[in-house]
């Protein structure tokens, strides 16, 4: 008999053991149900997570540096940056001059207010102080109206670009184009609205913000102003020439000394990542390896129950072996046989993990993807084989005289 034509039989005479011990199977299933479930919501959260943090990452921009007081993650004791001059608007004209690698140069810097127009008010609204180059370097989209100009920004003027949560809060059924609103007590002319841009790493809403003019911001809302310069360079191939050009010009525009350590920071999008794929890789291994013990748990109890089940049929592993079963047709059926109860125990979990995933996603950003769906499967037979290997590899070295014996 070929090699397929066993596999068949084996297929057969499993499927038909399976369906003769129904109890068995089904209780069997459970230990390798519950494994698959804990291992692909894990998996699930895990990837879930990480699709949501490049989502949000990307907001940041490949091309873009921030060149701030202090670094994103200091790897270095924090006294060393905590008496860093802070950034000014001196330090963004200049970099502004002297820039010659890049497209774009903004500056930044941040508040909250009370927002106010005529009995509606919203508490603690981000406030984003910028320039007139800020929705370029930022790839800011507008709804309606315009972004702020140059002469509004050398002139602080009193004009605002409301965030979409912010537009739609105040005037719902209206244009907010040319209407006022209050800041903190101050008067605002709103010439735009942005496009939703959602949120930021699933911690604070991009929408919930407004954006004025960084030259008033300082004159009027600012208590203690620093100022983040933000550029964009727009071809990741000069990424590294402008990071040291711009290094250059702020060392030279704040004084530093030859040989001395920089007193700022030039901070990217790929130190996002790097840190938290160092995290999140420790994160994953841990929490796969413990849900991974319910799964192993689970392979046990396959084992125990195929040895059982050898046991039992150990005068028809008798009897097929002398009609002239070889040891591979045994070692093949028992084998399937453990496969397909996993497999069966995989699939259920599989459907029980995606009605979990799919109630949760309100909650946390987990992702059932075709990756985690393909895993699980593949490891649901996995566990099937490598548990029903040393039962079948027993039964097929039975002696047929011995098992016919058997009582």
């Amino acid at each position: 008999m070929s090699f397929l034509a066993e596999l068949w039989e084996g297929l057969l005479n499993a499927l038909e053991a399976v369906r003769a011990n129904k109890l068995r199977s089904t209780l069997t299933t459970l230990g390798i149900v519950i494994g698959v479930v804990t291992v692909t919501l894990m998996a699930a959260a895990i990837d879930g997570l990480n699709t949501a943090f490049i989502r949000s990452i990307t907001a940041i921009g490949a091309d873009v540096l921030f060149i701030q007081k202090y670094p994103w993650f200091n790897e270095q004791p924090w006294w060393t940056t905590r008496n860093r001059k802070d950034m000014t608007l001196a330090d963004l004209r200049a970099v502004i001059r002297q820039a010659r690698l890049v497209e774009g140069v903004t500056g930044e810097s941040y508040g909250r207010a009370t927002v106010r127009y005529g009995n509606a008010t919203a508490a603690a609204v981000f406030i984003t102080a910028t320039t007139e180059q800020g929705g370029l370097v930022r790839g800011l989209n507008l709804r309606e109206g315009r972004f702020l100009t140059a002469s509004e920004v050398d002139g602080a003027r009193p004009v605002i670009v409301l965030g979409h949560e912010v537009a739609e809060a105040f005037f719902p059924h209206e244009s907010p184009l040319g209407k006022r609103v209050t800041l903190n007590q101050q008067v605002f002319e709103v010439v735009g609205v942005l496009e939703r841009r959602g949120q930021f790493m699933g911690m604070f809403s991009l929408d919930n913000q407004v954006i004025i003019p960084i030259t008033r911001f300082f004159q009027q809302l600012a208590w203690r102003p620093n100022v983040d310069i933000v550029v964009k360079v727009g071809d990741l191939k000069r990424m590294d020439e402008a990071r040291e050009e711009i290094r250059g010009i702020m060392r030279k525009v704040r004084r530093v000394e030859p040989g001395a350590p920089d007193d700022f920071a030039i901070n990217e999008q790929a130190a996002f990542i790097r840190t938290f794929q160092r995290v999140g890789g420790v994160i994953a291994s841990v929490g796969l390896f413990i849900t991974g013990l319910a799964l192993f748990v689970g392979g046990i109890g396959i084992m125990n129950i195929m040895f059982v089940s050898v046991a039992e049929r150990t005068r028809e592993i008798g009897l097929r072996k002398a009609l002239g079963a070889r040891p591979r047709a045994i070692l093949v059926q028992f084998l399937i046989e453990a496969a397909i109860i996993c497999l069966l125990g995989g699939l259920i979990g599989l459907g029980i993990a995606w009605g979990v995933t799919y109630g949760v996603q309100s909650l946390i950003p987990a992702r059932m993807s075709p990756v985690v769906v393909a895993v699980a499967v593949g490891v649901s037979v996995a566990t099937g084989l490598l548990a029903g290997f040393f039962p079948a590899w027993r039964a097929a070295r039975m002696n047929p005289v011995d098992a016919l014996r058997a009582e």
